[in-house]
């Protein structure tokens, strides 16, 4: 009888906290809007921009780290989509998109035993014909991106 009073205060609190959490910032979700838009346009670097503002307004909109990353993706950054898949991987373990972007990214960058591991993962989470599982079967069978330079300046790799 002593604890009543405190688990009903706590409860009330878990409950509150809980449903502010959810709501995404109308001005956030206006920005991930514009920000696909660009990057369907191909304007990648707009597209960046307008998803990190929209994570300056909300930085708990994780959808928004998936967009990062695809755009990152995009401009051949495949380290750095792999940094922002697996930030949303910490925060929800089983969120298929992120699974298979950062599978498809690692088989980009031609780890193809860990985005393997991804595939077994979507798979047990959806399927074989899942969407994502599809996709990201189709990026390990195309394997590795070339690195491709128009020119040669005498550079060298390490």
């Amino acid at each position: 009888m002593r604890y009543a009073p405190f688990a009903a205060a706590l409860s009330l609190f878990v409950a509150v906290s809980a449903s502010v959490g959810s709501a995404q910032d109308y001005r956030a979700v206006a920005l991930v809007g514009e920000g696909r838009a660009q990057l369907a346009g191909g304007e990648t670097q707009a597209a960046i921009d307008s998803f990190e503002a929209a994570l300056a307004i909300d930085p708990a909109y994780t959808d928004v780290y998936i967009d990062l990353a695809n755009a990152a993706r995009a401009e051949g950054l495949q380290g750095k989509a792999i940094h922002f898949y697996r930030e949303v991987l910490e925060r929800d373990p089983q969120n298929v998109a992120a699974i298979a972007g950062e599978g498809e990214a690692l088989a980009e960058r031609g780890a193809l035993t860990a985005a393997r591991e991804n595939l077994a993962t979507l798979t047990s989470l959806c399927g074989a014909t899942c969407t994502e599982t599809m996709a990201l079967a189709a990026a390990i069978d195309r394997g590795p991106m070339l690195a491709t330079s128009g020119t040669d300046d005498g550079v060298t790799q390490n």
